[in-house]
């Protein structure tokens, strides 16, 4: 089951991405709730907040060598709990999802706007639960184990 969870996460980020791609200029913000949220397309070459911008090289040997530890450590996944495997799917799928952008376009396609945090798109969201769930299980469930 985390493995369909990281394919959806994957295949609803880039199908977003394309559509976002495909009705909206560059830089051209929507207001949804104006004021609150917005749909801006933007190309994001760095990483959260900009940070290491134009580092694309950087970041495609990160991604991959993302993949290539889910692949080494997905046996031993299975034996994990529910909140590790799931948040691993989800930090792949969202770590895939902002790969494909960078090798397709050299650059991230984000989009959420919620106008005090910089723009993002469901890949990053996914990335950061991911994480979330991780560090849940180890904070929490390492030490129900102690105990």
């Amino acid at each position: 089951m985390p493995l369909l969870v990281c394919i959806f996460l994957i295949l609803a980020d880039q199908l977003l991405k394309r559509y976002i791609v495909s009705v909206l200029p560059l830089g051209i913000s929507i207001p949804v709730v104006p004021g609150i949220f917005h749909i801006t397309y933007i190309q994001n070459s760095g990483a959260a907040f900009g940070i290491l911008e134009n580092q694309q090289t950087f970041f495609i040997v990160i991604g991959v060598a993302i993949l290539a530890a889910a692949g080494y450590f997905y046996p031993r996944l299975q034996q994990e709990t529910a909140w590790i495997r799931y948040g691993a799917a989800m930090l792949l799928g969202g770590a895939v999802g902002n790969l494909i952008d960078r090798i397709w376009i050299g650059r991230v396609i984000d989009f959420l706007d919620f106008r005090i945090w910089p723009i993002f798109n469901l890949a990053d969201i996914a990335i950061v639960c991911g994480v979330g769930c991780i560090m849940y299980a180890i904070i929490f469930q390492m030490k129900e184990k102690e105990h």
